[in-house]
């Protein structure tokens, strides 16, 4: 099984190898993306529109996500460590106070708790997408 394919440009020329460890690089920056913007979307008060099994989620892939940031030494590498380094921390800080209301205290998720929750995924949301576009940025960046 070969995961290296040819690309041809229009002339039929080789165009190069692409890079099997990049399309997985890539498919968990935009994986954590797309599930951390699905956790995020709906009333940002309303338990029933952010599920735990999605924060779970959502911080499952970006702690991975993070991993296969560490090997790059580079300055894109390093801003991509950053913002990912954010993003976990946002949604740990969201794990955290939802553990707290509901096992600690015992208030319950709470419109003021579930503000708060949504609120720092929304702060990883935005590190995430920082991320993204970086990582479109340095592709369109690289020369052939």
């Amino acid at each position: 099984m070969c995961y290296n394919r040819m690309l041809l440009l229009p002339d039929g020329k080789e165009a190069g190898r692409m890079n099997l460890e990049r399309v997985i690089f890539g498919f968990f920056i935009v994986l954590a993306l797309t599930l951390n913007f699905g956790f995020f979307v709906g009333d940002i008060d309303n338990p029933a529109h952010h599920g735990i099994v999605e924060l779970f989620l959502v911080i499952v892939v970006n702690l991975i996500a993070t991993g296969l940031k560490l090997g790059d030494r580079s300055q894109i590498g390093a801003v991509l460590l950053a913002t990912s380094l954010v993003a976990d921390l946002q949604l740990v800080a969201a794990a955290i106070v939802w553990t707290i209301a509901v096992h600690v205290t015992k208030t319950g998720l709470s419109p003021e708790v579930m503000a708060s929750i949504v609120s720092l995924a929304g702060g990883a949301l935005l590190a995430n997408i920082v991320s993204v576009t970086t990582l479109v940025a340095e592709t369109l960046m690289l020369r052939r």
